[in-house]
């Protein structure tokens, strides 16, 4: 399958998905017309936003900076994206004020996590979506690839983990990289260093897992890659994200 039979495949997953939960029996306030995307910045929600805007549904691009999460790249996108689809609505709601708040609180009792704090930036973005979500009748779609959500788990649990439907969770980051320039998005996204924005400072997805995307990708095929020790050690650390929720079974036919 070649780029632009990836991208129709994908975005005809999202219409057929959108048309099979709508035609089921539900009233119509529950019906699903819409989709909802949290622009980052990033190549992947970038993507996403512009798939999704394929699909010709109305999809809401939702910018939602938090403190220092305000990348310049989220603004360019979203100017391109609207500039190109006329079903896209771009809309920005700043959550700096509730953060702070949330985190004044926390403080107060000594729960100080610099990394409970990153991952409350990712939650709250959540709670956020899926409220425009409810006011809209839309589905929130998840940007995520195949080796943050698969992979190594990069990926805040009830946080960019948590949505609806995930249409590039089986495509590697290159797979990414190559559908964006197919779509012709804005270079300054394609060549920008990954990063999750949430944190002050200017750590980079590699900074944080040890490894790059590309050097990810050859580990988690080759079993003889140099790196996949490493790979399965931050594979290892994030399996409790990627596996089912455990669940204590009572076993009805005991006395």
């Amino acid at each position: 399958m070649d780029n632009r039979e990836k991208i129709d495949f994908i975005t005809k997953w999202i219409s057929d998905y959108i048309l099979k939960i709508s035609s089921k029996d539900i009233d119509e306030a529950s019906k699903c017309n819409s989709l909802v995307v949290g622009i980052s910045g990033g190549i992947d929600s970038s993507l996403t936003s512009t798939l999704c805007a394929l699909t010709g549904l109305k999809t809401f691009g939702v910018r939602l900076p938090i403190v220092s999460g305000n990348p310049p790249n989220s603004i360019k996108h979203c100017n391109w994206l609207s500039d190109k689809f006329k079903n896209v609505e771009i809309c920005e709601i700043d959550l700096t004020n509730a953060f702070e708040s949330f985190s004044k609180v926390v403080k107060k009792k000594s729960f100080n996590s610099n990394l409970g704090f990153a991952n409350s930036k990712s939650r709250l973005r959540m709670i956020t979506l899926y409220q425009i979500a409810a006011s809209t009748n839309s589905l929130v779609v998840g940007t995520g690839n195949k080796v943050e959500d698969f992979g190594v788990g990069f990926f805040t649990k009830y946080g960019d983990g948590g949505v609806d439907i995930s249409p590039i969770a089986d495509l590697t980051k290159t797979e990414v990289r190559e559908l964006a320039k197919e779509l012709k998005i804005i270079n300054e996204v394609i060549n920008a260093e990954p990063t999750d924005g949430l944190w002050d400072d200017a750590r980079t997805d590699k900074d944080q897992l040890g490894l790059s995307y590309e050097e990810l990708e050859e580990a988690m095929t080759n079993e003889g890659s140099k790196h996949r020790d490493r790979y399965l050690k931050i594979r290892e650390k994030s399996l409790h994200k990627m596996n089912p929720i455990p669940v204590c079974i009572i076993d009805k036919q005991k006395k």
